[in-house]
């Protein structure tokens, strides 16, 4: 599949098509034009337009905000204790791993501790990269979204899917939980998804981690998996560690053995109380970031596609290996 040589050619046609003037209209085409349309394909433009996964040997590839996905599996819409939202995104694929830790979580959560069942967010795409929308993560098929709302008892339809809220579980000062929505059940999901060994770390919102670092009692080494970061009031996210045997495929730093509910989360509150700088007018707006192009992913991701790579213009950068794009808000899904 020469997407990326396809993408370019495109582009060139329609410059031609744009500036030409009869026969003659070659000679319109600016050295800017051409320049524009000669740029690397954005990787999520690649990416986010395949709709299966090539049966292949299961492997995911690079980091966790960097990479791609080799032999994905789809985890089924439906499930015993489990839906997958939004389907139009097609994001319900993921390493084998991954799928079999979903499974596994709603069916255990719901005979082990009663919760209703799981609603499925955001995994990764078919052959995972860069998403077209959204995520900074996701890329490698180890992340996924797991809603704070119950799955209600009803099987959903697909408008449904697209349409139905997730609930945020913030107060209306941001600050503390909400008390009509989170309940103890919420308490043994979260402990319950950090049981399992394959798991890296699960992010939520601060309010939520100090939810939970104030419910665990004594019972409090399972609270060092879960991560406060921004956003995920509405979703907790989970990460899994790399396969076994996985070359390739790039893990974060080890946790340490500490909780996370003590000078760590107090700075979190400090950050979220922190009052907004006033603005700077002698400061420049900053540059637009680049998005991300195969040159800048594992060589394994252009030949995964078969594409050609191009030489990218985006700096070199360290993986980035934050859940999603730093940003003190989220989108609900």
């Amino acid at each position: 599949m020469q997407h990326q040589l396809a993408f370019t050619l495109v582009m060139l046609f329609a410059v031609f098509a744009a500036s030409s003037d009869g026969l003659n209209g070659a000679e319109k085409i600016t050295p800017k034009a051409a320049a524009q349309a000669l740029k690397p394909v954005p990787a999520r433009e690649l990416f986010g337009r395949i709709a299966q996964a090539v049966p292949m040997t299961a492997r995911s590839i690079g980091g966790y905000a960097r990479g791609c996905m080799a032999g994905g599996k789809m985890l089924p819409v439906n499930g015993p204790a489990w839906q997958a939202m939004r389907l139009s995104r097609n994001r319900n694929w993921g390493h084998p791993l991954l799928v079999k830790y979903v499974e596994r979580l709603a069916t255990d959560a719901r005979q082990l501790d009663g919760w209703p069942g799981l609603l499925v967010g955001d995994m990764a795409q078919p052959m995972g990269g860069p998403m077209l929308t959204g995520h900074a993560s996701h890329q490698i098929g180890l992340d996924a979204d797991i809603w704070l709302k119950p799955m209600p008892p009803k099987e959903l339809t697909r408008e449904e899917r697209e349409n139905i809220s997730a609930d945020s579980m913030l107060g209306d000062d941001k600050l503390t939980i909400n008390g009509k929505l989170w309940t103890p059940g919420h308490v043994k999901l979260l402990r319950r998804a950090s049981l399992y060994p394959e798991v890296a770390r699960i992010f939520v919102h601060p309010v939520i981690k100090k939810a939970l670092c104030g419910a665990a009692g004594d019972d409090r080494g399972w609270l060092g998996k879960i991560r406060p970061w921004w956003g995920h009031h509405y979703h907790f996210h989970v990460r899994l560690t790399c396969p076994v045997g996985n070359t390739g495929c790039m893990n974060q730093p080890a946790l340490g053995s500490d909780d996370g509910c003590g000078v760590e989360l107090d700075n979190w509150f400090k950050l979220l109380t922190r009052p907004p700088a006033p603005p700077d007018p002698n400061q420049k707006p900053p540059k637009p970031k680049l998005p991300l192009t195969l040159a800048d992913l594992p060589a394994d991701c252009a030949k995964l596609i078969g594409a050609p790579v191009q030489a990218s213009e985006a700096p070199a950068t360290a993986d980035i290996e934050q859940p999603e794009d730093a940003k003190p808000t989220a989108t609900g899904e």
